[in-house]
């Protein structure tokens, strides 16, 4: 059973993903939040039984317009002027850290209901510039340490771990075979909120045929554009509600670590072994693995540190952000949304466990160990 101190997540929804300059390409982050801000709200009051009065909304965010995103959404989803709102960027592990954030509060000793989530308009983003100059990429460490853009990186990394061009391919295609299977079966529908007249994830299979005659993206090199997620725009919700709530998702373990900056893409690695310790859980006790993919030669040496099989069946079972998509500061929080649906939805008993997990630029890693409880 969940511990008496876990906050309890009880809603839980999305936004599709959108790739970028596409379908919601003319939404601005308030305007994707919003609904889904709303959305988990509605499922979350009828799960209570009662309107619900929230204390914070929380929202993780990269390249934003600056503002605090999460304030402006939570005004823009009809809150209130009371209800205030933060943002984080902790890169692509922003969406889970918002819910490590507003988790902490309630673990703390109020347990007045919160929201958490992340939102990404990789379309609409400002132009940085320092004296005029724009840059797209801000800097992931500092003067004197190896801090490679985050494509560099992968193939990097795929030449560190002898990742073969076959083996990554084989990996996306498995990603987005898995989620044109749910597609199909209608596994995505109760966690999206359909907007700008999309209804589903836009890239789910749109680069699975060409995979393999694909041509690198580095000469000589074993990463293609088909073996790297499409960034994305796109929201999650998470309504976070305190100990003994339910049924949901009770917050059983989390760690935030560290690793070399010149690999990053390792870095959910060590933080899932430092959640799954601090839970006093082995890995074969987890049903459910949501571990974001930024890129199929990431995504592998993550599996290959933790021991897992490129095929195991628990991991990113309805398709992971290759197939998906990938909006940088939500897809934790979606992650966290993908395991509710797995979990929560699907009926899994009480006791079920489930990780979600992000690689993070700069060197870092995400984790959070979840339980269903009923």
């Amino acid at each position: 059973m969940a511990a008496n101190n876990d906050p309890v997540i009880i809603a839980a929804r999305r936004t599709p993903i959108g790739t970028r300059g596409r379908a919601l390409a003319h939404l601005r982050v308030e305007e994707l939040a919003a609904p889904v801000i709303r959305a988990a709200l509605n499922d979350a009051e009828v799960t209570h039984g009662a309107p619900i009065n929230v204390a914070d909304v929380i929202l993780g965010n990269c390249m934003g317009p600056g503002g605090n995103p999460g304030r402006v959404s939570a005004l823009a989803a009809g809150l209130g002027h009371e209800v205030p709102g933060a943002t984080v960027d902790r890169q692509c592990g922003s969406g889970l850290a918002a819910l490590l954030d507003a988790a902490a509060a309630i673990r703390a000793g109020d347990p007045r209901m919160r929201i958490a989530g992340g939102v990404e308009s990789a379309s609409t983003a400002p132009v940085r510039s320092i004296n005029g100059k724009g840059y797209d990429k801000a800097p992931f460490a500092p003067a004197g340490f190896i801090d490679p853009e985050m494509t560099r990186a992968a193939e990097d990394l795929a030449v560190h771990d002898q990742l073969s061009r076959s083996r990554q391919d084989e990996h996306a295609a498995r990603s987005h075979a898995r989620a044109r299977a749910a597609l199909t079966a209608g596994r995505f529908t109760a966690e999206l909120v359909p907007l700008g007249g999309l209804e589903h994830d836009d890239a789910i299979g749109g680069a699975e045929r060409l995979l393999t005659r694909l041509p690198p993206l580095f000469p000589g090199g074993t990463l293609t554009a088909g073996t790297a997620t499409r960034i994305g725009d796109g929201a999650a919700a998470l309504v976070l509600a305190g100990p003994g709530s339910g049924p949901g998702l009770g917050l059983r373990a989390s760690a935030v670590t560290g690793c070399d900056p010149a690999l990053p893409g390792i870095g959910a690695a060590g933080a899932i072994q430092a959640a799954l310790d601090s839970a006093g859980l082995e890995m074969k006790e987890i049903a459910a693995f949501e571990i974001v993919e930024a890129f199929a030669a990431q995504s592998l040496a993550v599996l290959d540190r933790l021991g897992l099989k490129d095929d195991d069946p628990r991991l990113s079972a309805d398709g992971g952000a290759l197939a998906l998509g990938h909006p940088w500061g939500a897809s934790g929080a979606i992650a966290v949304v993908r395991l509710f649906s797995r979990l929560v939805r699907s009926g899994a008993p009480a006791g079920t466990f489930g990780v979600a997990a992000a690689s993070i630029g700069g060197g870092m890693g995400i984790a959070v160990v979840v339980e269903v409880v009923r």
